[in-house]
């Protein structure tokens, strides 16, 4: 590998590409967790690989393109050791680790992956801001960093024509120097002119390396971990206040937006990498907003504890964004008639009815515990309870319809 940093700088956007794939990652053999596309991707650019496996999780969750993209670059991406990667060696075009069989499969999978990244996703328009995102930082990052570790194509072998035999001396990193042929002179002079150290001369003491500078820190952690949450507070704000595009599930989004391009940014300053722990539980937080999408409900945050006296004094609507309700009906009496829904984005709701009332309900439950008149579900996209209850003493009395809905938390419909 090549490390020096006196190497050309590549120019051009057409250069760029074109070098890009010349010189792309190879996936290491040490170092991976799955497939080695991420570490392969933080070796080639000089990149902590965990802060590139937390960028494909934030793609994936925010619009479902991080998996997609892992898999194309599984395909594309050279193994360390390999002359090319599995889709090139379907082509003849020389050897590869990957099975046919297996790249041949991986490139079926890739299609319905596209499809389904491109399809929708809980963030809208996610995949294709997120695949503008990869192109862009793989861009910018082979920009500034491609002329650094770039790795050296395995040479044809003496004796092939036009392809390239792998042995235990030969590899993508290139041939080593231990295995290089006798004629071959690394210093480019003459043997003859070099001066060797007599074999009885002392070897001269090994001088110590002056102390590497202390590292500056970076401040892109802190300053993008303030705008992060800048953004979830306004979108919060805004959710309270009841904006319609402003759910919990975008909120979570734009706040991963915000630490993705940090991370990006950060790996361009040496810095960010303590987003890691901000994103990964945000992470799981979109991954479960987008199994179960919680309704927007407006009303603000806090408890809800309410007694109407009469009729008049029930609301046709009482409702949180997050917290606990606690609805008492139990003083409607005689012919009184209402109509109210009891709504909570995040929270438990209990509404309680007189024991003599008619009572129409409908209850619903993105995930938890409906308990409502002597019906009972519990889990993740609860069907709705429906029915009507006349009470003890059959039908008579007060005649309530209600509607309890909470995207995540407990409903109960007691009487009182």
């Amino acid at each position: 590998m090549n490390t020096t940093d006196s190497a050309k700088r590549i120019e051009g956007f057409e250069d760029t590409v074109k070098d890009f794939w010349v010189s792309r990652p190879r996936r290491p053999h040490h170092g991976r967790k799955l497939a080695g596309v991420a570490s392969g991707i933080g070796y080639r650019y000089g990149i902590d690989p965990t802060v590139v496996r937390v960028a494909f999780v934030v793609l994936t969750v925010f619009g479902g393109i991080g998996l997609a993209v892992y898999l194309l670059g599984w395909l594309l991406l050279p193994g360390e050791g390999d002359e090319v990667s599995g889709i090139e060696s379907l082509f003849g075009q020389g050897q590869s680790s990957m099975p046919k069989g297996f790249a041949l499969a991986l490139g079926v999978v890739l299609v319905p992956m596209w499809l389904w990244s491109f399809s929708g996703s809980w963030f809208d328009g996610g995949a294709f801001f997120g695949l503008a995102l990869v192109v862009a930082a793989l861009y910018l990052l082979h920009r500034s960093r491609g002329h650094l570790r770039r790795p050296t194509p395995t040479v044809p072998a003496a004796g092939t024509a036009g392809t390239t035999t792998v042995t235990g001396d030969t590899g993508v990193w290139g041939r080593p120097v231990s295995s290089a042929p006798p004629t071959w002179d690394p210093l480019g002079a003459d043997p003859l002119g070099w001066r060797l150290p007599d074999e009885t001369s002392p070897a001269p003491s090994p001088q110590s390396e002056p102390p590497a500078p202390p590292r500056r820190k970076s401040k892109v952690g802190i300053a993008v971990m303030g705008l992060a949450l800048a953004v979830g507070g306004a979108g919060a704000a805004l959710a309270a206040e009841g904006v319609p595009w402003f759910t919990p599930a975008h909120v979570v989004g734009l706040v991963l937006a915000v630490l993705g391009l940090g991370m990006v940014v950060g790996s361009f300053r040496r810095g960010g990498r303590g987003l890691v722990w901000l994103a990964v539980p945000l992470s799981l937080a979109g991954l479960v907003l987008s199994v179960v999408p919680l309704p927007h409900v407006g009303g603000g945050f806090g408890d809800l504890e309410t007694t109407p006296a009469s009729a008049e004094q029930v609301l046709p609507v009482y409702e949180r964004t997050a917290g606990d309700l606690l609805i008492d009906l139990t003083r409607l009496s005689g012919t009184d008639r209402v109509t109210t829904t009891v709504r909570v984005g995040v929270g438990n709701l209990a509404v309680i009815v007189p024991p003599d009332a008619d009572v129409r309900y409908n209850c619903e439950a993105g995930v938890g515990t409906m308990e409502c008149l002597g019906q009972e579900r519990t889990g993740i996209r609860i069907p709705e309870l429906r029915g009507v209850d006349y009470g003890v003493d059959g039908e008579g009395g007060p005649r309530i319809t209600l509607t309890a809905q909470t995207g995540a938390g407990n409903v109960e419909v007691l009487r009182g």
